[in-house]
Parts: structure tokens; sequence; C-alpha cells
């Protein structure tokens, strides 16, 4: 018999048209007694200026890899943010999820040199403050599907974080998470069309939420034009090429800290499963049950390129003429006091994944703008929302 948070998981709601992301009977409460385990990364703007930008999206991932591996589950509500994620936990994995998060942070600080604030907020907090968080499933590809969130839950406990509430302290040094499955080895995925540009929109606070879903369904139509919805990456996967800082920070995440001889043999496995797929794919050679031209094609279809959390989120491929229609799009909706939004363009996509194996077809893909997306937008958004007041 399933519990009643079992339940709730299998009975989900599960939409395939994304532009209904904002619909609220889509939405269903988490369980009395869940808690929501999320985490950023401080001054993530200085960060992106030095240009470490891959390593901003590593860690954000790795909050995710973190958990899940902790908890010997992958079917847990969560959401990348770029510089950060945030994952929805029963009551019964709270004190494992702080040891997790607790790791990441000891893990970002010693490999990435970056200072991740981690946080475990009380959903009963959350409600406390006339907020919800509110989750439904959107089904990206037959293998994947990716949560969606709603209520303003997540919102506040993101703001509680930023003010030192419900933080979670950092691990001992050398106290390692268990990141297996993290990878960043792909290299940046140019824009096709013109520009990849991340956008955060959120509705104003008291401001007219049937305007803003019609809203969110206008920017999706506008970026479906291409008949891809933007998406960022190739229907036929990523381009084959492989970034080196990607892969030493990959050998480095799945290594003791210091452990020189464990970075070096993790670091040939991962170079020699490098140079395996592209050959493979070159040859066109299935070997066993792993055919490297249908991975490469699961890549595109399983990635997470947009997403509501709060609001609108999305990395898209888009030419000038889009570009300049959801722009005008977005900043009549500001003017007429429906949303708050941040945009940023740049020329390519960075693609973040987290792959349990490479034999499985569920393995996730997390799709950022290559010089500070969704972070950059939300900068934006912020300084926006700032200047109204």
């Amino acid at each position: 018999m399933l519990s009643s948070d079992e339940e709730f998981l299998s009975h989900l709601p599960v939409f395939r048209h994304f532009e209904d992301v904002a619909e609220p009977e889509l939405y269903r409460p988490l369980p009395d007694g869940w808690a929501l385990a999320l985490a950023d990364i401080v001054d993530s703007t200085d960060a992106i200026a030095q240009g470490r930008y891959k390593s901003v999206n590593m860690a954000g991932a790795g909050v995710i890899s973190g958990i899940l591996n902790a908890l010997a589950r992958h079917d847990l509500p969560f959401v990348f943010g770029g510089d950060g994620a945030a994952v929805a936990v029963p009551p019964q994995a709270i004190e494992a999820s702080r040891a997790a998060l607790s790791k990441v942070r000891r893990w970002v600080s010693e490999d990435l040199g970056l200072t991740l604030r981690a946080a475990l907020v009380p959903l009963t907090e959350i409600r406390a403050n006339g907020l919800d968080v509110r989750v439904a499933r959107f089904q990206a590809s037959d293998d994947v599907s990716y949560a969606m969130f709603s209520g303003g839950g997540n919102n506040w406990a993101d703001m509680q974080m930023k003010g030192g509430h419900y933080l979670v302290d950092e691990a001992e040094a050398g106290d390692r998470p268990d990141l297996s499955g993290l990878s960043c080895r792909w290299n940046p995925i140019q824009a096709r069309y013109g520009a990849v540009v991340s956008i955060i929109a959120t509705p104003r606070p008291g401001g007219d939420m049937a305007a803003f879903r019609r809203l969110v369904a206008d920017i999706v139509t506008l970026a479906n034009e291409d008949g891809r919805e933007g998406h960022p990456v190739p229907v036929e996967g990523p381009a084959l090429g492989f970034i080196r800082e990607g892969l030493v920070m990959e050998a480095k995440a799945l290594s003791g800290l210091g452990d020189r001889v464990s970075q070096f043999r993790k670091g040939c496995w991962v170079a020699f499963q490098t140079v395996l797929i592209t050959v493979l794919y070159w040859l066109r050679k299935p070997v066993g049950r792993f055919d490297p031209v249908q991975y490469k094609t699961t890549v595109a279809s399983n990635t997470d390129f947009r997403k509501f959390d709060d609001g609108l989120k999305m990395t898209i491929d888009v030419d000038a003429d889009r570009l300049s229609r959801i722009k005008a799009r977005l900043e009549g909706a500001e003017r007429d006091g429906v949303c708050f939004y941040g945009l940023h363009e740049q020329d390519a996509a960075l693609m973040t994944c987290v792959v349990p194996s490479p034999l499985s077809r569920d393995h996730m893909h997390f799709v950022d703008g290559a010089a500070g997306g969704y972070a950059r937008a939300a900068q934006m958004l912020k300084e926006r929302s700032a200047s109204s007041v």
C-alpha cells in the first residue's frame, strides 16, 4: 500500500502542452509536513562577471544531484535555477536532505571556490505566511517529466534564505556528497537563429492573474514560431565537442578531496567515456544497449529549457524579429501592471546534466544561457521591480 506521500507523487497531474503551464487547476499542494531544500550561489553575478558560468551551473545542478542521490530516489519535485535549485522533500527525508545540502555546500567551497547558501524551509512556515507550494509535472519527452511550481512558496523560501533564515551549515572539511551522474561535458551550444535568450517573468503582486496566464501563453506561442518552441538544442542533439573545464570538474566531483590518484582515475574514466561516445557516434555503431545516435537525440528531447517556478523561466534560441516581439509583449505587460520581467541575451546556451546511467533514457539536461542566463535575467528583474516602488 502506498504512503500518502508516495500516493501524492504518483497522482501528480502531468501535462504536455507547455502553454498551459500557468493554469492553476493543473497544480496540487504539497502534503503537510514537507519542506523545501534550496540553495543558491552567493554573489553569482560576480562569479559570472569572472566568466565562471560552468562552475555556477555545476553548483546548481549539484544541489539536485546531491539530494536525490542521498535519498536514493529521482521522483521528487525539483527545479533548476541556473545558480541554484530547489527540491521538495517529504518529512522522513528532511534530515537526510539537510545532511546532503551541508555536504554540497562544502563541495562547492572546496572544489569550485564558490560560496553556496542553503536552507531547509518547512512548508508549515510557508503556509503560515499565506503562501503555498503547488506542484505539477510537464512531460518534456516520453522518458522525462519535470516538476513545475506555483503558489508563491518557492519565491518566499528563497527570500527567507537570502535573509539568513532556515540556513543549513556547511559540512566538515572533506565531507563529500554523492554526485554520481553529475556531468557537464558538453561545449556551449551556439545560437542558430540569432540569440539565446534567458527570460524570467513573474506575476506582479496583486496583479491580474488571468492576464499573466495570457502573457505566458503568448510568450510560449511566440517562441514556438520555429516549430520547436525555441529549443536551444538541435533536434539531433548537441554538436559533438566536450569542454576540458567540464571534464575536470566532473572528475573532481566524483573523487575525494585532494585524492589525486582517485581524481586521475576518474578523469581517465570520464575521458574514456567521452572518446568512446565520440567514436561510436561517428561510426553510428551501438554497443550492447547503448546507441550513441539515439542517446544524442534523447539529450535534446529530455532537455529542461523552460519551466514554471512561481513564474515563467525560459532559455530559448530566437531570431531578432521574434525577440523584438517577445520584448514588446513583456514590456507592455509590465506597463499594465501584470508582471515584472528580466531578460538576458547571449550567443550560446550551456548544458549541465544528471545522468543516472548511460543505458537508461531518463537522463536529465539543464540548460541556461552561456553568459549568465537566468542569474543576469533575475538581476534585471530585481532592478525593474525595485524601480517601480
